[in-house]
C-alpha cells in the first residue's frame, strides 16, 4: 500500500496508483449482498441451477462495483485526511462476470484531481480484474472528494 500525503495527492494524476491484492468471491459473500439488496436473482443464489446453467453463480455487478472502497484501501491511503466522501460516478461498465469461487483484484489511476471546498475533488478510473480472464469485470470512473484535517 502507498502512503500519501494528502497535499501530494495532484502529483498522481494520470498515474497507475497501484494495484490492489486478490479477493475471493464467495458464496456466502454474494448471499449476504442479495439479502441486503433484495436481489435473489437465481444467476447468483440458486447453486445448483447457476452452476448448471452457467458453469457457477455469479456475482452481482453492484457487488463487484461496492468493492472498491475495500479494495482501494489496500492500495493507497493519504495522510492528513479527516473524512472521504463518494461525491458520484462518471461511467460504469460491467464488462464480464464474475463466478463465485473466483478471485478479482482492482488497479487504480488517478484522473483528475482539483482542489475543492478546502480539499480535493478527485477522479480515479478503477479496473476489476478477474483472474486468469483477459476482460475486467468491472471499469468504473469514480468521483470523490477528500477533505484534510
Amino acid at each position: 500500500m502507498r502512503e500519501v500525503p494528502l497535499s501530494e495527492a495532484p502529483s498522481l494524476v494520470g498515474q497507475e496508483i497501484g494495484v490492489s491484492d486478490w479477493l475471493e468471491i464467495t458464496q456466502d459473500r454474494v448471499n449476504r449482498f442479495a439479502d441486503a439488496t433484495g436481489d435473489h436473482q437465481w444467476i447468483h443464489v440458486d447453486v445448483e441451477r447457476a452452476t448448471k446453467e452457467l458453469g457457477a453463480p455469479i456475482a452481482h455487478g453492484y457487488l463487484v462495483l461496492s468493492l472498491i472502497p475495500f479494495l482501494a484501501k489496500n492500495i493507497v491511503q493519504y495522510q492528513g485526511v479527516s473524512r472521504g466522501i463518494n461525491y458520484g460516478s462518471n461511467k460504469v461498465r460491467f464488462t464480464n462476470t464474475v463466478p463465485v469461487g473466483s478471485r478479482i483484484r482492482m488497479r487504480m489511476k488517478m484522473l483528475s484531481c482539483e482542489p475543492r471546498g478546502g480539499g480535493f475533488q478527485v477522479t480515479n478510473e478503477f479496473k476489476i480484474e478477474v483472474e486468469n480472464e483477459e476482460r475486467p469485470a468491472c471499469v468504473a470512473e469514480v468521483v470523490s472528494l477528500i477533505y484534510p484535517g
